[in-house]
């Protein structure tokens, strides 16, 4: 749409300003929309029969699922309700029904939800990727919310709304545990971590529509275009799922997160150098590498996952 209102006009200036725009509006996400899809897809066809209908069920309870209906324009109406789960802990950062705790007013709660907090920290756990760099508490609770979230998807106690509200929370979190830059944060010696990279700006040469960017965005981005949808989306699934293998061991969210801050240490970050570094081809293409095996691993593991906790029970439909 942008590019056919601009062509006309014989000038770039506005596309150039709408991308500048973008990005000082726009906080950092974990892996963009085409990440959380992409991982949704691959789990969605790594589950058997009975998970899938048992996951559908619940979240045909949650109360946007008349939402995600409408978006998703899916002929499979179960798979397009996964898919948008995914991406709806993020999509809320934008919806005005809910507010972001210490920064807006609370605003009014509706049925079926147990408030309207955007709960921004959910998404990351910031820990210093290297044992040599300056201690610093923990923020975040990336790490504590997968466990807590499916204690309440496993608990037969669990309500069906609380069943409906904390699966997409877990769908969407499974995939925040496997990119790097939500398992750390580089310190300073003034004990000031650099948020997962959001402070960090890099120059980008792969993406010309904005090459001044921050390391965090990069990352997001990598797994591909946010619009990517349908046939595209199924098609780049299947070739992920070509290319890598599923991983060895499941493993657990403490392993996971583990994994993330180990990559955040050894690959994340660019060589140091400059004070705004350039992205070399060389680092761009292991990046590229890194993060589709983690949007792979992220999708097994979390079908995995499913598996598990909808095993003893139909997900309290």
């Amino acid at each position: 749409m942008i590019a056919r209102t601009t062509r006309g006009t014989g000038s770039r200036w506005p596309l150039i300003w709408l991308a500048l725009l973008w990005q000082l509006t726009t906080p950092a996400l974990a892996w963009n929309a085409a990440g959380h899809r992409l991982i949704a897809y691959l789990a969605w066809e790594s589950m058997d029969p009975t998970t899938r209908s048992a996951v559908a069920g619940v979240l045909r309870r949650h109360p946007d699922f008349a939402r995600w209906q409408a978006r998703a324009g899916d002929a499979d109406p179960d798979l397009g309700a996964f898919l948008e789960a995914s991406t709806w802990p993020d999509d809320i950062r934008h919806d005005k029904r809910f507010f972001s705790a210490g920064l807006e007013e609370p605003t009014p709660a509706l049925p079926g939800f147990p408030d309207m907090e955007r709960r921004l920290n959910w998404h990351y756990v910031d820990r210093p990727p290297d044992s040599g760099q300056a201690a610093a508490a923990s923020a975040g609770q990336l790490d504590r919310q997968l466990v807590a979230l499916a204690h309440t998807l496993a608990d037969p106690r669990s309500s069906v709304g609380e069943r409906a509200y904390a699966l997409p929370w877990l769908i969407h979190l499974v995939g925040d545990a496997h990119q790097p830059l939500h398992a750390a944060s580089r310190y300073g010696s003034d004990g000031q971590g650099d948020s997962g990279g959001n402070a960090v700006e890099i120059v980008n040469p792969f993406q010309p529509h904005y090459p001044s960017t921050n390391l965090h965005r990069y990352w997001d981005e990598l797994p591909g275009p946010p619009w990517l949808r349908g046939r595209q989306l199924q098609s780049t699934a299947r070739s992920l799922s070509a290319l890598y293998q599923p991983p060895p061991v499941s493993g657990t969210p403490a392993q996971w997160i583990a994994e993330s801050r180990e990559l955040a240490r050894t690959a994340a970050y660019p060589p140091a150098g400059d004070a705004v570094p350039t992205i070399s081809a060389t680092f761009h293409a292991n990046s590229l590498e890194l993060a589709r095996r983690r949007v792979v691993e992220a999708g097994y593991r979390l079908a995995e996952e499913l598996k598990r906790l909808f095993a003893d029970h139909g997900g309290g439909q």
